[in-house]
């Protein structure tokens, strides 16, 4: 016991005195804490003249595209029109903004993926529309609206939404079954309206 008060007091007296080593005090030479004061100050000073100017040798940043980019992407100045799925002339004014995070699409997805799999069809619906506000042309997220809605026999919801994922990736994973479910929902179209 007597080692470990002893090992304690020496180890508080050293570190007290290393702590007392690294600051210095006050009163020990003023001179000295005076240049590092104009030192800061010239320091300071210098970048200020240096603020108005850049950086690089030149001070034009160059915006313009590279030489060859209208070749390697031609439609680079064509918007897509969402309502039609057309292209057009991108606008010249700024449009509305979404909130882009491909992350809380996912979430959003894997959320919606629970509810599909018990069968709340409703609640996937909300989950899955979250992730196109977050994520605009998610490709999951519409063949996951399409099934959907395919539960909830709500045909025309459904043909839109294979549509869009066909649109979007008409060579995806899942492209082969949402050509099916076209089939299917346009032969119950047909069958619908026929009997009418």
């Amino acid at each position: 016991m007597r080692w470990f008060a002893l090992l304690l007091v020496t180890s508080v007296s050293l570190g007290t005195y290393a702590v007392g080593q690294q600051q210095p005090a006050p009163d020990q030479n003023p001179g000295q804490s005076q240049a590092p004061a104009k030192d800061d100050e010239k320091k300071a000073q210098d970048r200020d003249a240096e603020a108005g100017e850049s950086s690089s040798r030149e001070t034009q940043i160059d915006t313009s595209p590279p030489k060859d980019d209208a070749k390697k992407h031609p439609n680079s100045g064509v918007a897509l029109d969402e309502a039609t799925g057309d292209t057009a002339p991108a606008p010249n004014d700024v449009q509305e903004m979404h909130p882009w995070n491909p992350y809380r699409a996912t979430k959003d997805d894997e959320v919606g993926d629970f509810y599909f799999k018990r069968g709340n069809y409703k609640a996937a619906v909300a989950r899955y529309e979250d992730a196109l506000q977050f994520k605009e042309h998610d490709a999951v997220a519409n063949f996951r609206l399409g099934e959907c809605y395919e539960k909830m026999d709500q045909p025309e919801e459904a043909i839109a939404h294979y549509k869009e994922y066909l649109r979007i990736l008409p060579e995806g994973p899942d492209a082969k079954r949402a050509r099916k479910a076209l089939e299917k929902l346009g032969a119950s179209e047909k069958q619908k309206t026929a009997a009418k």
